[in-house]
């Protein structure tokens, strides 16, 4: 199926596509595997993996990556414009890759989420027997890191004080347009990353790196309370106490105390207890 997908591609000819498969040749320089009907998947994926990315720079092959790293890595499958907003990329460098390997993605339209066409696809990119070629590889440890660092550096840029503007004192039930405030308001990828981040520090089995120990205490020292309120919004403040435990279990392997990355908060425990343990929507100050 993806051979028939990849040959049939909206945009390249169908005869032009298949003559594609059958003619490619091997090289030492590029460690290529030759298509020939009756091969394995693996050869498959290579094959189109050489078509869509010859002549890419080292530059792009790095963001190949990571945009097919965001694609099957995703907590939940996320859009072209998602992935360019957490990873920081340039929507116009993110359509063009997608498309280039779109015989082994599915998605409706350039709008909606993408994900794998199918299950041997992500387990083929990951495995390093199998996706022996380095520039199509996919380290899930890796990539899980840099979709959290993205997640982090989205929140610390973006998080506002009530960003649905909601009125005091009220119960999210009490809003009739909640949904349409969420809507307007949050960005999907900035939704995505208060719901995801504690999920990419877990799979990432993340190192005390200068870059992430940075964006953490920013977010933890100017952004705890705003990301409280906004998953209070979407119904997932529970959501908050797992993600706290993971975070601190993170720290105290690495010998950070959380109270030492929350001086601001220890003044506004009782508030963050309410955020935690009830619907209310009302503005932390």
């Amino acid at each position: 199926m993806a051979t028939l997908k990849f040959v049939d591609h909206k945009y390249g000819n169908p005869k032009k596509q298949l003559d594609r498969l059958l003619q490619s040749q091997d090289s030492a320089r590029e460690r290529k595997t030759k298509f020939r009907a009756g091969t394995t998947l693996d050869s498959l994926y290579t094959s189109i993996f050489q078509e869509a990315f010859d002549g890419n720079q080292p530059e792009h092959d790095r963001i190949a990556r990571s945009v097919l790293g965001a694609v099957i890595l995703a907590t939940n499958p996320l859009s072209p414009s998602d992935i360019a907003t957490l990873l920081d990329f340039d929507i116009e460098d993110v359509l063009p890759l997608l498309s280039s390997v779109g015989s082994l993605l599915v998605q409706e339209d350039t709008g909606s989420p993408v994900r794998p066409f199918h299950k041997s696809f992500p387990d083929f990119v990951t495995d390093p027997a199998r996706s022996v070629n380095k520039r199509f590889h996919v380290s899930p440890p890796s990539h899980h890191r840099e979709l959290l660092v993205g997640c982090l550096e989205l929140m610390n840029r973006t998080l506002e004080k009530n960003m649905c503007e909601l009125p005091d004192a009220v119960m999210n039930s009490e809003v009739e347009n909640l949904d349409e405030r969420i809507e307007r308001h949050l960005d999907p990828a900035l939704r995505y990353a208060c719901k995801s981040w504690c999920k990419h520090l877990v799979d990432g089995h993340t190192a005390r790196t200068p870059e992430f120990t940075s964006a953490l205490h920013r977010f933890l020292e100017r952004k705890f309370l705003f990301w409280l309120e906004v998953l209070s919004v979407l119904g997932a403040a529970r959501e908050a106490v797992d993600a706290l435990e993971v975070a601190a279990r993170w720290l105290e392997v690495r010998r950070v105390s959380m109270v030492d990355v929350l001086p601001k908060l220890t003044e506004t425990g009782s508030r963050r207890r309410r955020l935690l343990t009830s619907s209310t929507t009302t503005p932390v100050s």
